[in-house]
């Protein structure tokens, strides 16, 4: 079969990930009808699919994403009141992770819902939308009291010494990358007018980040999910961010993916589940995307070569065995595709 030029694969991949947008505006974390549950509406996962519509300049995509965001927060606007009355440790009476798609209800079957990170992201997103690409989607009184709300959560639930499911849903512990997610977030949303962010909130997430790092948490010393403290969140000194990257390169990176850490269970191919972790495709892109914005072509192009050579002809799996060609039903990841389509865009822009 003839290698598609990047051009090509970008529109294939876009048709891909727009195919996992619903009628309401929210993505599908994978495609409908999967078995694995994944056919659901993650915050988290919305956050990283819409970016590849951002980088194209889709923004009537973006924005009808973002606009079901704020109607959700709406819907659950007296769950948030009252969490931040009683600062709740119970996951479920958090607010939740993940929804309906159409319907926007909660899900409620047992679940890490304590994701602060899937808080931060949304808010990182909403204020680098309103003021550097002047995209505001906040257009309504209500969206900016909902808002001032979700500030408040994090401040209620002291989210720089909260320990949270983290971004891979697991045992709670004080994760460095929720942590990061939401400092971004509050750094980010202040800067919108009618916002209130009290200074001393971002102070708090700035000092115990670094305190965790470069660790990830007490258990994890370095972790896939630590990128995004580099990108898209920016909150990592530069010999933090080398470090970061030069732990990740060398602990966790494999052929076709980057395992998420040492130990990780999640599809481990060994029955005694030590070593063999799952290698997840949107880590190569995620570096791809790190070393194209510090200027290490070279090293992003070999990256984007291993994630053509892991793509498949129904979209880039979530992950694939240990050493093997075989990849999970979560085909195509959301997250994955657009990662992948932001590292082929920036590579050939």
């Amino acid at each position: 079969m003839a290698r598609l030029t990047y051009d090509e694969l970008i529109k294939k991949h876009l048709q891909i990930l727009k195919g996992l947008q619903t009628k309401s505006g929210l993505f599908l974390a994978s495609k409908e009808g999967v078995g694995t549950g994944y056919d659901k509406s993650w915050l988290r996962d919305n956050f990283y699919e819409t970016i590849a519509f951002e980088v194209i300049g889709d923004w009537k995509t973006v924005e009808k994403t973002y606009h079901a965001i704020l109607e959700i927060f709406l819907r659950y606007e007296e769950k948030i009141d009252w969490a931040i009355t009683e600062h709740p440790k119970e996951s479920f009476k958090r607010i939740h992770a993940r929804f309906h798609p159409e319907s926007f209800d909660e899900f409620w079957e047992e679940w890490g819902n304590k994701q602060n990170d899937a808080i931060g992201c949304i808010l990182f997103r909403l204020g680098e939308l309103e003021i550097n690409q002047k995209r505001s989607v906040l257009k309504k009184p209500e969206h900016f009291r909902v808002v001032n709300k979700l500030v408040r959560y994090l401040e209620a639930i002291e989210y720089w010494r909260d320990p949270d499911s983290g971004i891979w849903e697991e045992a709670e512990e004080l994760h460095a990358s929720s942590v990061g997610a939401c400092l971004a977030g509050l750094r980010s949303i202040s800067k919108v007018a009618q916002i209130e962010v009290p200074a001393s909130l971002i102070k708090k997430g700035e000092d115990a980040l670094k305190v965790l790092l470069p660790r990830e948490s007490g258990s994890k010393f370095v972790d896939l999910s630590l990128l995004s403290l580099i990108w898209p969140y920016d909150v990592v000194s530069e010999d933090q961010r080398m470090e970061i990257l030069d732990n990740v390169e060398y602990h966790l990176l494999r052929d076709r993916g980057v395992i998420r850490y040492k130990g990780d269970q999640y599809y481990n191919k060994n029955q005694d589940k030590v070593s063999e972790e799952a290698e997840w495709t949107f880590g190569l892109a995620w570096l791809a995307i790190i070393y194209q914005k510090l200027g290490y072509d070279e090293k992003s192009i070999d990256l984007i070569k291993d994630l053509i050579a892991a793509d498949t002809p129904n979209g880039l799996p979530e992950l694939y065995f240990s050493n093997s060609t075989e990849y999970n039903d979560n085909t195509p990841l959301g997250w994955s595709e657009s990662l992948f389509i932001v590292a082929l865009y920036e590579m050939e822009r």
